[in-house]
């Protein structure tokens, strides 16, 4: 086999010799020899013969000292990797050969082919469904451009990263990526980025502004002045025709359209071309009414905002605003979507991260036992057995703990993903509606939506407050701050703050059975913070009745006994002590984190209280008690 290897490696030499390869038939700028075996190797891409073809221009670049080449050589090797079909460790492969491919790039001075390795990485993710990897590739790429300061590695990682966040319908992401690409090719003198068109950056970036703005007109006419291809003046035409569409310039955009439907190529610009110039037919002659389904069927949420907008300007308002709310229920779908697949992405690798620490760990203590146990075995024989014994149930105790903490991350991560989720998404969509053109709403609509995204604010902090909260205790950060408080103001302070959470025909009061005033020393805000959350909790629950706050100096002489009463569905008393343990949720439809019961005993701990559930009370409802000393030993 070697000898064939060597004879085949001579002839194509000799071809080489015979016939030299110039400098325009070999752009790569190598050896005219190693240039002749790697277009070999191109054409065995993901076949049998690549290996063979693939040492030969090994053989040829180590033979020639054309470090190039030889980097060149491990490009190959990747893209042979990414056109092969997949396997349980293709991705594992696929990242161990670019981390190589980085490394020999670093050591031959080759900074292009440093950046390409991540291009092809991406690629290969993003061809596969796994477009978050792909996204964090980009991320790390740009880092390691911004770092060296390398042109190339900024433009390439921007304008990739554009595109993910552009086909995910993410402009607002997008935007500074573009306008960093943008910026960058009309200040560099790099060839290697000049040699290319700048006419999708700026067609896209067009699409971030609101569709009837004169900046998508600006950076459509920059996109033309700058094309270099005729793929750019297509996709030129083509924007042309939406403005002309928009401005009801009927005549211009028939002219227009006659050109993009008589290209070949212009498929590959938009699909659905077909349906999106007969939707606009359909705006004319008013059949677009019976049509609306199709609008959701156009290729991107762009080309459905225009359908809308042509709508809006030839008198279909109303029609128009059903479309825009539709395409707002489209986008927060897409969103809710797009950041599943990111959670369960991140969620994945963060197992196999997690797992791969925990195998190295283990690994190397189990080297280190190995030693020790060799030594020990040249001292005395029962020290050597006694230690291992330790070690080893220290050792199950620890992985013990890695489980837990693991199976922990998981839950709160997949919990907060849909926890934090629900608001953000109905503050998205309702800031969208709020920015609909004026008259689209009434100020009653307005006002409602607005009120929205207060609650869905609020609700947000609260999530996040409890995360705070949780971590300021693991922490040991959490203090106790000892002052006079007065228990009815309490009480009252905590209606105030938590009545807004009240569903529709629910009361909430405050029912003291003494209603003369008791000062005493406590921590005030840390009490009304528990009466908060534990009314709040009763205000989730509650969907008709009551809630009502008590306190009792009876009930436990020696200690003010403050309890919150409800009509909700009542916790099993099974559940009592379950309920206060961290992201337990009895109801999963019920937005929170699980948290807030848990960080109420917490804090009734630190102050020598006790908070919970009463499970004698009859019901209909629940009732939690929360019992403070009137004189507490201050720490």
């Amino acid at each position: 086999m070697k000898k064939i290897l060597l004879a085949i490696f001579v002839l194509l030499t000799f071809c080489a010799w015979a016939a030299p390869v110039t400098e325009k038939n070999n752009p790569l700028g190598i050896d005219n020899t190693c240039y002749v075996m790697y277009q070999e190797v191109e054409k065995q891409l993901g076949k049998d013969g690549f290996s063979a073809a693939a040492d030969l221009f090994l053989q040829a670049a180590t033979a020639k000292k054309d470090d190039k080449a030889l980097v060149i050589y491990h490009v190959e090797l990747l893209k042979d990797l990414i056109v092969r079909p997949l396997s349980e460790d293709s991705d594992a492969r696929v990242d161990e050969m670019r981390e190589r491919l980085k490394q020999v790039a670093r050591e031959k001075n080759q900074p292009y082919y440093f950046y390409y390795s991540y291009q092809l990485s991406q690629e290969y993710y993003t061809k596969h469904g796994e477009s978050y990897r792909a996204l964090l590739l980009l991320q790390e790429m740009q880092n390691h451009a911004l770092a060296d300061d390398d042109a190339y590695g900024i433009w390439t990682s921007s304008k990739y990263l554009a595109d993910i966040y552009i086909r995910n319908n993410d402009y607002v992401s997008a935007k500074p990526h573009l306008l960093q690409a943008i910026r960058l090719y009309n200040t560099t003198s790099d060839e290697s980025i000049r040699r290319e068109s700048p006419t999708r950056l700026y067609c896209d970036l067009a699409d971030t502004y609101p569709i009837a703005s004169d900046s998508v007109r600006i950076n459509v006419a920059l996109a033309r002045r700058n094309a270099k291809f005729h793929l750019d003046s297509l996709r030129c035409t083509y924007y042309d025709l939406r403005i002309a569409a928009l401005d009801n310039d009927m005549e211009r955009y028939m002219e227009l359209r006659e050109i993009c439907k008589n290209d070949p190529q212009f498929p590959t610009i938009t699909r659905n071309s077909r349906m999106f110039f007969s939707l606009i037919d359909a705006c004319l002659d008013g059949s677009i009414i019976q049509r609306e389904d199709e609008i959701y069927h156009l290729a991107t949420i762009r080309e459905m905002k225009v359908i809308a907008n042509l709508c809006e300007n030839w008198g279909y308002k109303e029609f128009a605003f059903n479309v825009e709310k539709k395409l707002v229920n489209l986008m927060e779908g897409l969103i809710s979507s797009t950041n599943s697949s990111r959670v369960s992405e991140l969620d994945v690798s963060m197992g196999k991260a997690a797992l791969n620490a925990e195998l190295v760990s283990k690994q190397n203590q189990l080297s280190r036992v190995s030693i020790f146990v060799a030594i020990l075995l040249a001292i005395i024989l029962l020290a050597t057995a006694l230690f291992s014994l330790l070690y080893i149930r220290q050792l199950k105790q620890t992985n013990a703990k890695v489980l837990l903490a693991n199976a922990a991350k998981t839950r709160f991560v997949q919990n907060m993903s849909h926890e934090v989720r629900t608001p953000l998404n109905a503050i998205v969509g309702f800031s969208q509606l709020l920015s609909l053109p004026d008259g689209s709403l009434t100020p009653e609509e307005k006002d409602e939506f607005s009120g929205h995204i207060v609650n869905n604010t609020k609700m947000l902090t609260m999530l996040l407050d409890d995360i705070l909260n949780a971590s300021s205790m693991d922490k040991g950060e959490y203090r106790i701050t000892y002052e006079e408080g007065e228990k009815n103001y309490m009480c009252l302070a905590a209606i105030s703050s938590a009545e807004h959470r009240l569903q529709p025909g629910v009361k909430m009061y405050y029912e003291p059975e003494e209603a003369e005033p008791l000062t005493f020393r406590t921590d005030p805000r840390r009490v009304q913070q528990i009466l908060i959350n534990l009314l709040t909790n009763s205000c989730k629950h509650t969907t008709e009745g009551e809630i009502r706050l008590s306190s009792s100096l009876s009930e436990n002489p020696g200690f003010v006994t403050f309890s919150v009463t409800d009509t909700g569905p009542g916790v099993p008393a099974d559940q009592a002590d379950h309920i206060f343990a961290r992201f337990t949720k009895l109801n999963e439809f019920v937005q929170g984190t699980g948290l807030g019961l848990s960080i109420c005993r917490d804090i009734a701990t630190r102050m020598g209280a006790r908070i919970l559930l009463d499970t004698n009370y009859p019901g209909p409802g629940a009732r939690f008690v929360f019992i403070v000393p009137i004189n507490p030993e201050e720490k």
